[in-house]
């Protein structure tokens, strides 16, 4: 039986600009992030286990969408992720939550960093797509 919400879901990640896939990258990590973190203090060992591998895989997911193009921030970023990656293995492991802490807050500042990159961006397209005024002078 086709599942009517299922194929609208998968369409709207499908038609969405990579910006807003990024965003909404970040924004699940901080999600399961903080499950896992909810989950350790609770000593709910599967809350937290699942929280930070799901973490995990969107972290996994953001180092196989980098744009190798971008020359040395694409490198940066590669290694950031990989950092944030097994801090996250580590976290889970030891269900210590101040590793997940810290990679919380890394995340977070990502997620306020490209949230204003965006603003940027639009800010500067919407500034290219008006018409410009000619001035002439009269004399």
């Amino acid at each position: 039986m086709n599942n009517p919400y299922g194929a609208y879901q998968k369409n709207q990640v499908q038609t969405l600009s990579q910006e807003k896939l990024v965003l909404m990258l970040y924004d699940g990590a901080v999600k399961f992030i903080t499950k896992g973190i909810k989950g350790i203090e609770e000593q709910n060992i599967e809350e937290a286990n699942n929280g930070l591998v799901r973490a995990q895989d969107i972290v996994a997911e953001l180092m196989s969408g980098i744009n190798w193009e971008a020359g040395d921030m694409a490198q940066q970023f590669f290694v950031l992720y990989e950092y944030m990656y097994h801090q996250l293995m580590q976290a889970n492991l030891k269900k210590n939550k101040e590793i997940a802490e810290g990679v919380l807050e890394m995340v977070k500042e990502l997620r306020d960093t490209w949230v204003q990159m965006i603003k940027q961006s639009r800010s500067t397209k919407n500034y290219s797509a008006q018409p410009q005024q000619s001035v002439s002078a009269s004399g």
